[in-house]
């Protein structure tokens, strides 16, 4: 073995000088004066090398503690784990039928996980939006997630909790505070607006909530009875319950409708039977007048401590009722003054002789 080292690694023996470590007396082989043979081949051939020959001692354990001890500065530290990152989709919609908000979860490994949320309570379109953010949020914080990349179709919702935009409404507010609360849960929370033909799968799922349709046997479902954030009394719209509304439907279905206190000297008001049945459910006795007005009084809410009626549009705008006597005044006002006709009074001009 050591004529073979010589051979390939010449240039080492010529510039280092080489201890050759071996538990045989290879040293008083190669350098006896009676050699013979091969043995004095080898002899003359390394005659010209500076070699050292030393017996192999027994390793310590102490030597297999300095070598780890050695070698452990000079190993690359551990490449540090990452948490897995998440991929969230929510749309939220308002239809006649209902509202309701649809999710779709995409895992680091390509696992999807689709969730429809029916919304049982009358909300705007930017509610709906929002309830399905903070629910999504819920959801991901439930399954463990703590990188989430968020993205919707809301562009309103997305540059209020990113700061691009200010929250003026309170309800808007309210819900902004939540996201921002939830946050804090997350290490890495990302919110991207993007175009609606990129969020198809949940905008597919926000329809059968928002249609109270049937929901797909891969897909999980929730009802939303209340609104996840603390609006506050007296700020609010008050709406319709869900228990409210089985209370009216309960009364039709038994024909127990009750008479609606009639004041003596009361003008006449088209908005007292809706106020009756939404604050103190009470119905005509006609029971054809008593349906008409359950039916309509599902579009009205109640908003502030006046108790002030309020008709909601189907684009989810609150429209306030008002009397006859108010919409005629306001049209009063409206075509005249500065709003009036403009065109100039018609005047006779007479020939002077």
């Amino acid at each position: 073995m050591v004529i073979l080292a010589r051979r390939k690694l010449q240039h080492y023996f010529l510039g280092h000088p080489i201890t050759v470590v071996s538990s045989f007396p290879l040293g008083e082989i190669i350098q006896s004066q009676e050699a013979t043979g091969r043995i004095m081949k080898w002899s003359i051939e390394l005659m010209s090398e500076t070699l050292t020959y030393a017996p192999c001692k027994a390793i310590k354990s102490q030597a297999l503690v300095d070598f780890v001890a050695e070698w452990t500065d000079s190993e690359l530290p551990p490449a540090q784990v990452q948490a897995e990152l998440w991929t969230m989709y929510f749309d939220g919609s308002l239809m006649k039928t209902g509202a309701g908000a649809g999710l779709l979860f995409v895992s680091p490994l390509g696992v999807h996980m689709r969730y429809v949320i029916r919304i049982q309570f009358i909300a705007s379109n930017n509610i709906v939006e929002y309830e399905a953010l903070i629910n999504g949020l819920k959801i991901a914080i439930e399954l463990g997630v703590r990188r989430l990349n968020v993205r919707g179709d809301s562009q309103l919702v997305i540059d209020q909790v990113m700061k691009a935009s200010n929250c003026h409404d309170p309800k808007m507010e309210a819900y902004c505070k939540e996201v921002r609360r939830l946050e804090d849960k997350f290490h890495s929370l990302e919110l991207v607006h993007i175009a609606r033909r990129y969020n198809e799968a949940a905008e597919e799922h926000t329809k059968i909530a928002s249609t109270r349709g049937r929901v797909p046997p891969d897909a999980f479902s929730r009802d939303l009875h209340e609104t996840s954030v603390d609006m506050g009394s007296g700020a609010d719209v008050e709406t319709i319950s869900l228990q409210q509304t089985d209370t009216i439907e309960a009364l039709l279905a038994a024909a127990e409708v009750m008479e609606a206190e009639q004041r003596p000297g009361r003008p006449f008001d088209w908005r007292t039977p809706f106020l009756d049945c939404l604050i103190r459910c009470e119905l005509p006795e006609d029971r054809s007048e008593a349906c008409r007005i359950a039916r309509r009084a599902k579009s009205y809410v109640i908003y502030g401590e006046g108790n002030e009626l309020y008709r909601r549009s189907p684009t989810g705008i609150l429209q306030r009722c008002i009397t006859i006597e108010e919409g005629r005044k306001l049209l009063k006002d409206l075509h005249s003054g500065a709003c009036g006709h403009h065109a100039a009074p018609r005047t006779l001009v007479g020939n002077a002789f």
